[in-house]
């Protein structure tokens, strides 16, 4: 019996691809001790497709990448602000994936 992909739209071209081929970007919450504080969220690329979390999906091509953080729609996708730093370290680890 052959098991059913899920298909995930990749974020930079738009087509839709099976899950598997497609990186993840993960919003995870960060537990804080102080419980009256702002929520604070890590944004990261997850290359296994394992962490926790709100994910948005994108090709293995830096070019896609480039695309989604060109129109924000990982911003849209995740519902939060992404700032550059995180995002030039997210461009690093997909160039070191490829």
């Amino acid at each position: 019996m052959n098991k059913k992909m899920p298909m995930r739209k990749c974020l930079g071209c738009g087509e839709m691809f099976p899950q598997r081929e497609l990186v993840r970007v993960v919003k995870t919450k960060i537990k804080t001790e102080d419980e009256n504080s702002p929520e604070e969220y890590e944004i990261s690329l997850d290359l296994v497709g394992k962490k926790p979390g709100r994910g948005a999906y994108v090709c293995r091509s830096t070019e896609c990448f480039e695309k989604a953080i060109k129109a924000k729609r990982f911003q849209k996708a995740l519902s939060c602000v992404i700032p550059d730093d995180v995002t030039e370290k997210m461009r690093q680890e997909m160039e070191k994936s490829e």
